[in-house]
């Protein structure tokens, strides 16, 4: 009977102890398996803005726009990114004033290089887009030298208010940058950009000196440069299990 009450006991305890087990097995996303590591990967849509173009808006009276930005994630190293913005840029020297003001939006890829440290989701990556912008382009004023003046140093303002619509410009573009996590699906990153035009509209006796998306084209011709500060929030959407094989500790 002895006997019997101690196998019934032991019964009732190893029964829970598999629930106790099951239960924080159930609690925890991360779990091993023979020596193998099984964690849980967010598969989402990222969504931010960004920061630089935001804060130069405040600082910089000749200057106004935003961008909103976006990626999804594909595989564990490939995103679908994007961005979409308005900008509005006056350009002042001392011969003319222009302001050219539109949308633009890109498309592309992000591949990340980053090996990351179990249930971690930040990003080293490269990308590629293919932009577009439609805007339109005002000469407030310029001035013009008298060449039948004897003095060539000598300008007389003309107030212009010309106005070109109806513009358009497409270009590629490669980027390099880095996302971290900073808080549970926040994330902040950085990212430089090198553009080349392919095409744009042109003007009859004037030329596009900015396109909105592309930045300013009279000093550096058919190429562009850009940088980006942002800040995103990861829409969970679902998970996918990532496995890792421990190695074994020799005796």
């Amino acid at each position: 009977m002895k006997t019997q009450y101690m196998y019934v006991s032991s019964i009732r305890s190893l029964i829970i102890l598999l629930l106790l087990s099951t239960m924080a097995f159930a609690q925890d996303q991360n779990k091993t398996v023979n020596d193998t590591l099984i964690y849980k990967q967010k598969y989402g849509l990222r969504l931010g803005a960004d920061l630089s173009k935001i804060v130069r808006t405040f600082i910089d009276d000749n200057y106004t726009g935003i961008e909103i930005m976006g990626d999804y994630r594909l595989t564990k190293k490939i995103y679908l990114a994007g961005e979409i913005g308005n900008e509005e840029r006056t350009l002042e020297n001392e011969v003319l004033s222009n302001t050219t003001k539109g949308s633009y939006f890109k498309g592309g890829v992000d591949l990340n290089f980053y090996k990351n440290w179990l249930d971690m989701e930040n990003m080293i990556y490269a990308g590629f887009r293919v932009g577009a912008s439609t805007y339109s382009q005002t000469l407030n004023n310029y001035s013009i030298y008298n060449v039948n003046n004897q003095y060539w140093d000598q300008q007389f303002a003309v107030e212009a208010g010309t106005e070109f619509n109806g513009l358009t410009a497409l270009w590629a573009e490669l980027l390099i940058g880095m996302k971290a996590e900073m808080f549970n699906n926040f994330y902040a990153g950085i990212n430089v950009q090198l553009k080349g035009l392919i095409s744009e509209t042109s003007i009859d006796n004037y030329e596009n000196l900015y396109i909105p998306g592309f930045n300013r084209t009279f000093d550096s011709g058919r190429f562009g440069v850009g940088f980006g500060f942002n800040v995103a929030y990861l829409v969970p959407i679902f998970k996918k299990d990532k496995v890792v094989v421990q190695e074994k500790e020799e005796e």
